[in-house]
């Protein structure tokens, strides 16, 4: 026995027969599976019965499946707290947000509401909170402004007639939101939340950073008492800060003081929160706190008339009556209405990934888009705006401790008794309470930096996916940002695959284990015998790159040679002398074509005169397919090429561990013929190296006759 085999180790010993892929099918029967055609997956997908019905119901009303598992006890107190701190960063967000839309800052309140309540029993996320955000804010804005301007007459519009200037905003808005929702809950019926698959966790993660950054931005106005106009589109971020800093000497001192004291109160409070929660009953509610406290001390003080602080101001009593969307205002918003569509779903469902992650629970995109649909679709009915999620607002609901969207129900609750009892009461509450509630909050987001380091050492291209997505989200804003992202991970997983990390394998002596012979030192490389292996798929992309590494694993002469000097080894020439013309030496230069190429040829004959070349040391290929995935038609060209030419220059070509289906792919495209035939395909490895050493026994080392595997060179 090898004295690589310790002493005590658990051994385990393997007699079989050396199987080729034909021999193996011809000693063992495979069972006959018929494939479904498309017409069967089809009839499938569409196939109802009683079953499949109540699956369906269920899982189109998720609350069905979790409210029958809810912890009362332990959870039913964390959502309460989470619930009425949520639903009064909800009221004031939509208060502040509904303005970045153009619209009277109430009608916030029904974005904070109805959307709520329509995703507490389609959503699948147990943590996010929904309701106005505020680059969706301000891409309705942007709509807003083109049919409505701020000065002359709005664009000519059915439905118009009668209204005033910010009835028709607000008509315009919600039509935009009812065909915004259309187009989500389209997407989630025709099944492409499959699109979701394509937001990796570096992705997510480099977004929502992005994300945070715009959110503290547009906080920032608050917290200084500034008054900045809300702007979209590229830059935007930049031109917000130029106009802040523009105005920076115009700082109201008192609203920045009420700002830093909320925020150095509620870190502090929500770092005691953390270190001692496994002795707090529950979470101090700082945020419910300092809230009520500030309100309370700004009534009191007047800091309205006395320090010129910009408050939360009247907020009219009760809901409007429902209203139709306008089907012109349809054909004028198409345009925009579809990227709000993919925003908004994209934003909820990467905040919704980051925590469904955190907490070790799935989410379903596709019930995500019939969720967000139909509550774009309920909520515009009664005036209400684009609905996603909000980062701050979604960190408050999870930071305070909430379990389930009983939390969002309750915030919602808290929306509806401020809209319909005691707005009032808000009047004058400083806006800057809610921008330093909604930036100590971003933390978590903001803290993602860190991982930049971490990525940068264990996997560059993702690290580059986390910074692409980040820089471009905050420059280009996310709708764009979100869109660059994808791209540079589809770069990124394309260079990956057409240029897959080659790797020279030995044989550790004595087994029939393979690794890289770099790292090792016990290893057999007998002449004569190279395994490639490429691991990634074989297609259009990366054929080339494919046979570029195995003209190098063979040798670089030899693909260059027999397309130099084909049709002058083993046949009747001329030497080539000085004196022939260009046109021969051009005829050299074309590609070879194998009608002409000799069916057999001796490397080691004589070769042409004044041609001098190293001698062929290889007489066996083995290619390990055990990575490949799929052959396209290129490559399976370009495959059968370069075994042809392998193969007439008296070189063994063999293929191991081919998935079946690559195997049947091959037989149906006629890949075989009278040179390539099925038996150079072989079961494993191993198969094939038995084969090859047992046809040429000189290529075995004298010093291992005892090893009970036998060596041989594997390239990876």
């Amino acid at each position: 026995l090898s004295e690589m085999q310790r002493v005590g180790a658990k051994q385990y010993l393997v007699a079989r027969a050396l199987y080729s892929e034909d021999s193996f099918a011809e000693e063992h029967e495979k069972v006959c599976r018929p494939h479904k055609t498309t017409l069967d997956h089809v009839k499938q997908y569409f196939k109802c019965d009683a079953k499949r019905a109540k699956n369906t119901a269920l899982s189109l009303l998720p609350i069905v499946g979790w409210i029958k598992i809810y912890r009362i006890k332990e959870w039913l107190l964390n959502d309460i707290v989470s619930g009425v701190s949520t639903g009064l960063v909800a009221v004031l967000q939509g208060l502040a947000y509904c303005l970045l839309a153009s619209l009277p800052p109430w009608y916030g309140l029904f974005s904070a509401f109805f959307p709520v309540v329509i995703y507490f029993f389609f959503g699948t996320s147990r943590h996010i909170s929904v309701g106005p955000f505020p680059v969706l804010c301000l891409m309705i804005g942007s709509v807003v402004t083109r049919l409505v301007p701020d000065e002359g007459p709005p664009v000519n519009i059915t439905g118009f007639e009668g209204l005033t200037r910010d009835e028709q905003r607000v008509l315009v808005a919600s039509s935009v939101t009812f065909l915004t929702g259309i187009m989500q809950l389209a997407m989630g019926v025709l099944q492409v939340g499959f699109v979701v698959m394509y937001l990796s966790d570096t992705l997510v993660s480099g977004f929502t950073t992005a994300a945070a950054i715009h959110i503290l931005v547009s906080q920032l106005k608050f917290v200084l008492g500034l008054q900045v106009p809300g702007i979209s589109g590229p830059l935007a971020i930049i031109y917000t800060l130029e106009i802040i800093f523009a105005k920076i000497t115009s700082t109201n001192v008192c609203d920045v003081v009420i700002a830093l004291v909320i925020m150095v109160v509620v870190f502090i409070v929500k770092e005691l929160n953390d270190r001692f929660k496994s002795k707090l009953p529950v979470p101090i509610p700082i945020e419910v706190i300092m809230t009520v406290i500030a309100c309370g001390v700004s009534y009191a003080f007047d800091f309205r008339v006395k320090y010129g602080i910009d408050v939360v101001g009247y907020i009219p009593q009760g809901y409007e009556s429902p209203i139709a969307p306008n089907l012109h205002i349809f054909k004028e918003t198409a345009v925009e209405a579809f990227p709000m569509a993919i925003v908004g779903f994209a934003v909820a469902f990467s905040v919704a990934k980051v925590y469904s992650v955190k907490h070790d629970y799935t989410i379903d995109g596709n019930q995500e888009l019939i969720a967000f649909g139909i509550s774009n679709i309920f909520g515009a009915s009664f005036k209400s705006f684009a609905a996603s999620t909000a980062l701050s607002r979604s960190a408050v609901q999870e930071s305070t401790g909430g379990k389930t969207q009983i939390a969002g129900v309750l915030s919602a609750l808290i929306v509806m008794i401020v809209t319909l009892a005691i707005g009032f009461l808000l009047d004058p509450l400083p806006k800057s309470v809610l921008g330093a509630v909604v930036i100590v909050n971003l933390k978590g987001m903001l803290m993602q930096v860190r991982e930049i380091p971490y990525l940068w050492r264990r996997d560059k291209p993702d690290c580059v996916v986390w910074l692409g997505t980040c820089i471009a989200s905050i420059l280009l804003g996310l709708d764009l940002g979100l869109a660059v992202g994808l791209g540079v991970e589809l770069i990124s997983v394309i260079l990956r695959t057409q240029f897959p990390r080659c790797s020279v394998l030995a044989n550790i002596r004595g087994t029939d284990i393979y690794k890289d012979r770099k790292d090792y030192t016990n290893i057999i490389e007998p002449k004569g015998v190279i395994i490639f292996r490429i691991p990634a798929p074989i297609f259009f992309a990366n054929i080339e790159f494919f046979r570029s590494k195995l003209t190098e694993a063979v040798n670089p002469l030899f693909f260059l040679l027999i397309h130099k000097f084909k049709g002058f080894l083993n046949t009747s020439f001329q030497p080539i002398t000085e004196s022939e013309d260009e046109s021969n030496m051009e005829e050299l230069d074309m590609s070879i074509d194998f009608k002409d190429l000799p069916v057999s040829i001796d490397w080691n004959a004589d070769l042409p005169a004044n041609i001098s070349v190293p001698k062929l040391d290889l007489h066996s290929l083995i290619l390990d397919f055990a990575a490949v995935s799929f052959l396209d038609i290129s490559a399976l060209k370009g495959l059968k090429t370069m075994l042809k030419e392998l193969i007439r220059i008296e070189v063994d070509v063999y293929i191991v561990a081919c998935d079946p289906y690559i195997l049947e792919k091959l037989h149906d495209c006629c890949f075989f013929d009278d040179e390539i035939k099925p038996s150079i395909f072989f079961l494993t490895l191993h198969d094939a190296m038995v084969h090859v050493l047992e046809k040429h026994p000189e290529c075995e080392d004298k010093n291992t006759q005892d090893d009970t595997v036998k060596p041989l060179i594997v390239f990876r």
